[in-house]
């Protein structure tokens, strides 16, 4: 019982950094019905800029001062190469970001080196006990950051003046635009907020291990997140992250046993078939909106 959850919290924690990732997608998404294939790139940069600021900062002023950062990043990413796009096609959109993706990776390669780089993060593989259960205090603080996370966000898109005028030109731009929301603001603000959380998430990554160059695969995994929660859904998105961690730790941990004949790290694949048997249920994944279509 002790094992299965430690299993658990382990795929709760990594499902909280493809949750904060998939949010990322999802904002970007609501805002311009674009995927951005830029976050990999984003996480990657934040991962990197915590590395060099958790030396002369600490890692917990070193985190906020990287999301500020690639939030930056990221309203000029919308200012320059986004906003003049408004009105093409949406796979020419998407093919933009894809650019920007390996751009940013190779910029940021050049950063990180050859070499592994530490984030500085305070607790490394230590544990802690927890009812009796020992868990890698990374793992606890990974939960509570995408609580935070989450309740912050709830609070800005309900509350806020400018949460209701992103939600608003989410579900109608031409309807904000008369009521006099800027859409054009309201996109670049989600353009910022993916890209903080993106470097948040990132800063989660590196703790343990470490950044590479090779780290921003992980993003990868907040793909199947977001379409098994649904496109356009935040929370979606959270259950999906979490989905996707849970089932990827229990695969990897008794695969071996119960289906050996799967062969090796079949836990690499499990969120994919995870999402073909959700869209095999709900095509539109388990929050997403269902789209109408008359012809």
């Amino acid at each position: 019982m002790e094992e299965v959850l430690s299993t658990l919290v382990r795929g709760l924690g990594f499902g909280s950094l493809y949750a904060m990732l998939a949010v990322s997608f999802v904002i970007i998404y609501k805002s311009s019905r674009v995927i951005s294939f830029a976050q990999p790139a984003m996480m990657l940069a934040g991962a990197t800029l915590v590395s060099y600021l958790a030396g002369p900062v600490g890692f917990y002023l070193a985190v906020p001062l990287a999301a500020l950062g690639i939030a930056a990043l990221g309203l000029g990413i919308e200012r320059a190469t986004i906003r003049p796009m408004i009105g093409r096609p949406v796979f020419v959109i998407a093919i933009i970001t894809l650019g920007l993706d390996i751009a940013i990776r190779v910029v940021v390669n050049v950063f990180i080196g050859r070499d592994v780089r530490q984030v500085g993060d305070p607790w490394g593989l230590s544990t802690v006990e927890v009812l009796g259960l020992t868990v890698q205090q990374r793992y606890i603080a990974m939960i509570v950051v995408l609580v935070v996370v989450v309740a912050a966000l709830f609070s800005f898109f309900r509350y806020s003046r400018w949460g209701l005028a992103m939600r608003a030109a989410s579900l109608d731009q031409e309807t904000a635009l008369v009521q006099g929301v800027s859409v054009g603001t309201a996109m670049a603000m989600s353009w910022a907020m993916a890209g903080g959380l993106a470097a948040v998430a990132g800063a989660f990554v590196g703790t343990g291990g470490g950044v590479d160059q090779s780290t921003w695969v992980i993003a990868l995994k907040a793909l199947p997140a977001i379409i098994i929660g649904g496109l356009d859904s935040i929370e979606g998105a959270v259950v999906g992250g979490l989905a996707v961690g849970v089932v990827e730790s229990f695969v990897a941990a008794y695969q071996a046993d119960v289906a050996p004949w799967l062969g090796q790290n079949f836990s690499l694949v499990s969120p994919y078939v995870l999402l073909l048997l959700v869209l095999l249920v709900r095509p539109y994944g388990l929050f997403g909106t269902r789209e109408v279509e008359r012809v």
